[in-house]
C-alpha cells in the first residue's frame, strides 16, 4: 500500500491560542498529550480544506498531528481499519459503502456525526443545447443524433467527462451506462479529473456543448453555474451498483439525477476512538456547510492553491467561526472527563 506524503506548513502558536481559548491552564491537562494522529486524503487537493479544519482542532486537543499523507479512498479505508492511520475527513455515505464495509465496517472503523451535509452528484449539459434541443434526461442520449451533440473528439458518440477510477463514482457511471442503454452512444472519459474538467471548462468557453459529471460541494458548480450556465440532467430510473441495487435515488423535490445524496463524514480507526473519547467526540459534532467548501475550492480553482494558500483559507475560516470551533473543543474536552 503505498502512501504519498503532503507537505503541510507548521501552525505555529496555534496550540498555545488554543489553550488560552478554551481556559485550559497547562499542557498536561489536555486529552491528546503524547497521541500521535495520521490524517489521510485522497488525491483530491480540495479535500485538504476540511481536513486541516480538523487536524486544527485535534491539535487544540493536545494532539501531536502528523502532515497529511495522501491515498485513495479504498485503500484509505483499509489504512484505517489497520490503524496504520488515524482518520480521513472525507467519506462520502452511501457513495464509500462497498469501501467501508470491506474494510471491517463498524468493528473497525468510526463514522458518527456528518460533517458535511447535502452533496449532490450527477450530469450536466451546457443550457444552450438542453434548451435547443429539448435534452433533460440522461436516457435521450441513446439516440445517436443527441449524443453526437456531444462529441468532442469525431468518433460521433458523446463525450461524458467522467470520474477517475478508484474514487467510486465511477462504478456508479459505467453501471448507468448499461442500466440507461447509452453505452453504445457514449464514451466515458477518465484519467485526472481536474484535467478532463478544465477542457470541459474551455470548450463551453468556446461556445461548444458539454457533457459532465461532477459534484457539490466543489468549484465546478461556481464556473459552470446550474441552471445559468448549466442543467442537471434527470435519470430514466433509480440504478445503482453492489449493495445499493434496490435503493431509489429521487431526492426530496423528486428529482433524480441517479446518484443518492450523500454526507460528507469523518471516518476514523475505532480503536483509536475507544482510546480517545475526546477525539471521538469532536469527529461526532464537527460540521462544515457545503457552501463553506465550495467557496474556498473555487479560491483553489482561481489560484490559491499551494499549501500555505490552504492553511490560510483553514485559519480563516476558524476565526470568523471562533465561537463554534471554541465550543467543540469545549465539548471534546468535557467527553475526555467523563
Amino acid at each position: 500500500m503505498q502512501i504519498r506524503n503532503i507537505k503541510s506548513v507548521a501552525a505555529v502558536g496555534m496550540l498555545a491560542l488554543g489553550l488560552a481559548a478554551a481556559g485550559v491552564s497547562g499542557a498536561a491537562s489536555l486529552p491528546g498529550e503524547g497521541v500521535t494522529v495520521q490524517p489521510l486524503k485522497s488525491s483530491i487537493a480540495e479535500e485538504t480544506f476540511q481536513t486541516l479544519l480538523v487536524m486544527r482542532a485535534l491539535e487544540r486537543l493536545g494532539y501531536d498531528v502528523k502532515p497529511i499523507k495522501e491515498i485513495e479512498y479504498a485503500a484509505g479505508h483499509v489504512a484505517l481499519a489497520n490503524a496504520d492511520a488515524t482518520f480521513m475527513a472525507d467519506h462520502w455515505d452511501p457513495l464509500h459503502i462497498d469501501f467501508y464495509q470491506r474494510a471491517g465496517g463498524d468493528a473497525k472503523l468510526y463514522r458518527e456525526g456528518v460533517l458535511s451535509p447535502g452533496a449532490l452528484q450527477g450530469y450536466l449539459i451546457d443550457k444552450k443545447t438542453a434548451d435547443a434541443h429539448g435534452i433533460n434526461n440522461v436516457g435521450q442520449l441513446k439516440d445517436p443524433k443527441i449524443a453526437k451533440l456531444f462529441d468532442a473528439n469525431g468518433d460521433g458518440k458523446a463525450d461524458l467527462a467522467g470520474c477517475n477510477p478508484g474514487w467510486g463514482c465511477e462504478k456508479v457511471i459505467e453501471h448507468h451506462l448499461t442500466a440507461y442503454g447509452v453505452r453504445d452512444t457514449v464514451v466515458h472519459n477518465q484519467g485526472s479529473y481536474s484535467a478532463i474538467i478544465a477542457d470541459t471548462i474551455t470548450r463551453y468557453k468556446k461556445g461548444e456543448p458539454v457533457f459532465y459529471y461532477t459534484w457539490t460541494p466543489y468549484w465546478v458548480s461556481g464556473v459552470l453555474v446550474p441552471n445559468k450556465d448549466v442543467v442537471w440532467l434527470q435519470v430514466p430510473f433509480s440504478a445503482l451498483p453492489g449493495e445499493r441495487k434496490d435503493v431509489d435515488t429521487k431526492l426530496p423535490d423528486g428529482s433524480n439525477y441517479g446518484f443518492q445524496a450523500n454526507n460528507q463524514r469523518i471516518v476514523a480507526n475505532r480503536k483509536f476512538v475507544e482510546d480517545n473519547p475526546a477525539a471521538g467526540k469532536l469527529f461526532s459534532i464537527m460540521r462544515v456547510s457545503s457552501n463553506d467548501i465550495s467557496a474556498q475550492n473555487l479560491r483553489m480553482r482561481d489560484g490559491e492553491k499551494s499549501a500555505a494558500d490552504i492553511e490560510r483559507h483553514a485559519d480563516l475560516w476558524i476565526k470568523a467561526n471562533q465561537k463554534q470551533f471554541d465550543a467543540w473543543i469545549a465539548e471534546a474536552m468535557a467527553a475526555a472527563k467523563k
